[in-house]
């Protein structure tokens, strides 16, 4: 049987089973077929396959996938490829729910100095040279996507500085350049990865590196929280422009955020936690505690109140994203892509496409 499916379960009275995946103990799976994925015959069939490609050249998707990476560069037609080489399923909750959130994340642009001045002055982070990051999976393999973040105090270990502590502590060693917005910068770590334009025209790529160990709450709950904003107003374009107009209170507001996000610089663009370059509309951030990074999966939802269906690829995490039915789509670089990801809050159905089970895998 396929290394993923460990057993058969039936749940109250369903006609059809749910599966569940041995590396991913939580998810759901129903057996489904391409002639119930939503609008699947328009789909792109040659530009997803490329994009599966692409995804091919990381271990992870070579170890779901195996010998189909190396047949897909020899694929001309690329729909009869799909569809005789994979099997959807349906991603189900643990209470047995197909729904889901869709968002958006974009690459933001930044201007900045590798000097500091009394423009440019907020500091963006390389990993702190005393950051100490525990990974306890080979005692613990149950925590094997958990890793315990702090620093040293004489012999023992601490948690690391929460944002507010970190704002008093400028270590220059680490510093890769200076931006002149904290709210920019804010919304850098937010989305994870970006670009910063430097005084003399040159431009450095950033990407995650490392983060700070607390966990993520998010600014816009505070807000509603506070009164600032109604729940259902909630956007970035919002929050943005809420801080703007409150700059006596943008400390307040970031520093309920005790999460701390570290970048290092990289020779391209945008690329997620699975290594390679992101490609708008076809990359996909989810929960791996669900959903293995470097599978491909099929999308269903609206963006601007229009049907959005595509083959997506999950290569990039994110601290927002939790839970099975759960993703972040990555809308691409610029000004556009930042208007429509501000905004997308979508209901979503997600498949994930595994290899077809064969009489050699029964």
């Amino acid at each position: 049987m396929y290394i993923l499916i460990l057993s058969i379960l039936f749940i109250g009275c369903s006609k059809e089973p749910k599966i569940l995946s041995e590396k991913l103990p939580q998810t759901y799976l129903l057996k489904s077929s391409f002639t119930k994925l939503p609008n699947w015959k328009d789909e792109n069939y040659t530009l997803a396959l490329d994009s599966f490609i692409n995804s091919c050249k990381t271990s992870k998707t070579q170890k779901i996938y195996k010998n189909l990476c190396q047949r897909a560069l020899k694929v001309e037609d690329a729909k009869s490829f799909l569809e005789s080489e994979f099997e959807p399923y349906e991603i189900n909750t643990e209470n047995g729910e197909a729904d889901g959130l869709l968002t958006g994340y974009y690459e933001p642009q930044l201007k900045g100095s590798l000097v500091k001045d009394d423009v440019y002055k907020y500091p963006i982070y390389t990993t702190p040279s005393d950051l100490i990051t525990v990974d306890l999976s080979s005692i613990y393999p149950d925590l094997k996507n958990y890793r315990l973040r702090g620093r040293l105090d004489g012999s023992k270990l601490i948690p690391y500085y929460t944002r507010q502590e970190s704002d008093g502590i400028e270590k220059r060693e680490d510093v890769i350049c200076y931006t002149d917005s904290k709210i920019d910068l804010f919304f850098l770590e937010i989305q994870g990865s970006g670009r910063v334009t430097l005084e003399n025209g040159e431009t450095i790529f950033l990407g995650f590196a490392n983060q700070n160990g607390h966990k993520y709450r998010a600014i816009g709950r505070y807000l509603v929280e506070i009164g600032a904003l109604n729940i259902e107003e909630v956007s970035l374009q919002t929050i943005r422009a809420w801080l703007e107009k409150n700059p006596e209170r943008v400390d307040e507001v970031l520093n309920y955020n005790d999460s701390l996000v570290y970048f290092r610089q990289s020779e391209q663009a945008a690329s997620g936690s699975l290594g390679v370059v992101l490609t708008p509309k076809r990359s996909i951030a989810v929960d791996r505690r669900y959903i293995p990074l470097g599978s491909m999966l099929y999308l269903d939802a609206n963006i601007q109140e229009k049907n959005f269906n595509a083959l997506v690829l999950a290569q990039d995490t994110g601290g927002a994203i939790k839970g099975a039915v759960r993703a972040d789509l990555f809308l691409g670089f610029g000004k556009d892509a930042m208007e429509v990801a501000g905004e997308l809050k979508a209901p979503l159905k997600l498949w994930i496409l595994l290899p077809k089970e064969t009489e050699e895998d029964s």
